[in-house]
């Protein structure tokens, strides 16, 4: 291809800023980078937010390129026919090749109340507008049983409220038992009520309903359960899979048009998207923009690879924990923990905003991801049922 190329990212998440960032390694592609608001939000630190334990924005002039163009505003749809995106401002922008980034948020509980009376904190604007209702509560009730739901209480018990964690199945599923047991132990100190293998049937302005016929009060109620994503794709009549993630082929490229690319969690590479997390999105973004050079270049793009080393969650400001995985993402019997582990975990959150950085000031000079072998077996056991989809 010659002459200049125009690039869209949409969505200025972990995933999207890392690709825009590798994307101005050549000269002649122009980037401009959509994005409903004008800083960036540090997701992983949302439950310090709504905490009041400290913020999660960051100014985009330390993670974005300065040669990306920043548009503050929401894309409401692609047409691909024409390569134009129109965004809710009344504004279109046309483009070459399009970078799909638009992550994930809350999902529909589907439980009676939950919609009105829940509060979910997956965006900062929910963060921030469950903050002030927390300072006037006593009692909270954190609805997940996941990482999200863990910092969560965790953060809230650790400023003397009394918490209760309500966890549909068992708490921390991704965890290894071993670390399951040092959560549960951390938790039991700062005070936080644990239940687990009950299912929330209804939430109201100061209680919440269980499976077992009990009804909790609650001050304020957490919703940190399920996440799903913008339904822009399907909107746009590209194809997606059941959560409405874009569906793509193993080079991150669109099974609808090679001009769009989608990195992160609204991304369905071969109907086998990754566990949706910070650590995902960081590898995948980059690996999106090299797709995009690729075919500039006019080469072929290389296949998806991403490869985990754990997952990591804070238990208040003074204890955490590392678990350590495969790189398919299977937690091992090992951990860190204590305080040693919040060490840990702070290092990896400062080092993702300095890692954004670092691409932005160096495109392409390092290589951000790792490799799981397993994945390509896994790819090709599930080659048929993609095509199916995609069909």
């Amino acid at each position: 291809m010659s002459g200049n190329t125009d690039v869209i990212v949409i969505g200025g998440g972990y995933a999207g800023v890392m690709a825009a960032n590798r994307l101005t390694q050549r000269g002649d592609v122009t980037v401009t980078l959509v994005n409903s608001r004008p800083e960036f939000v540090d997701r992983i630190r949302l439950h310090q937010l709504a905490g009041g334990t400290g913020p999660a924005v960051v100014d985009y002039r330390k993670v974005l390129a300065p040669g990306v163009r920043l548009v503050v505003d929401t894309a409401t749809r692609i047409d691909a026919a024409t390569r134009r995106v129109t965004l809710a401002g009344g504004d279109t922008l046309g483009y070459d090749y399009l970078v799909y980034a638009v992550g994930s948020g809350s999902a529909d509980p589907g439980v009676p109340g939950a919609a009105e009376f829940a509060h979910p904190i997956a965006s900062l604007e929910e963060a921030e507008r469950v903050r002030p209702l927390l300072d006037a509560a006593s009692t909270v009730t954190v609805v997940g049983g996941g990482p999200t739901g863990i910092e969560t209480a965790a953060e809230l018990a650790g400023q003397g409220r009394a918490v209760t964690l309500v966890c549909g199945g068992e708490l921390g599923p991704y965890l290894h038992p071993k670390g399951r047991r040092s959560v549960a132990r951390r938790l039991e100190k700062l005070g936080v009520t644990v239940l687990e293998g009950l299912a929330v049937t209804a939430v109201t302005r100061d209680a919440v309903e269980l499976s077992d016929g009990r009804a909790l009060l609650s001050g304020v109620t957490i919703w940190t359960a399920g996440f799903g994503v913008p339904d822009l794709a399907d909107r746009s009549g590209l194809t997606t899979d059941a959560l409405g993630r874009l569906l793509t082929d193993e080079t991150l490229t669109s099974v609808d048009d090679e001009r769009i690319v989608a990195a992160g969690d609204s991304a369905a590479p071969s109907g086998l998207p990754v566990r949706m997390s910070c650590q995902a999105a960081v590898q995948v973004g980059p690996q999106a923009a090299r797709t995009v050079l690729a075919r500039i270049a006019g080469e072929e793009p290389a296949p998806v690879d991403v490869g985990f080393a754990g997952m990591c969650i804070s238990l208040g400001r003074r204890h955490g924990i590392f678990q350590f995985s495969t790189k398919d993402d299977t937690a091992k019997s090992n951990f860190i923990c204590g305080w040693f582990g919040a060490l840990v975990k702070e290092v990896i959150c400062r080092s993702i905003v300095w890692q954004l950085g670092y691409e932005a000031r160096h495109p392409g000079k390092r290589q951000w991801w790792a490799k799981d072998e397993k994945r390509r077996e896994l790819v090709r056991n599930h080659a048929p049922a993609v095509t199916d989809q995609a069909a």
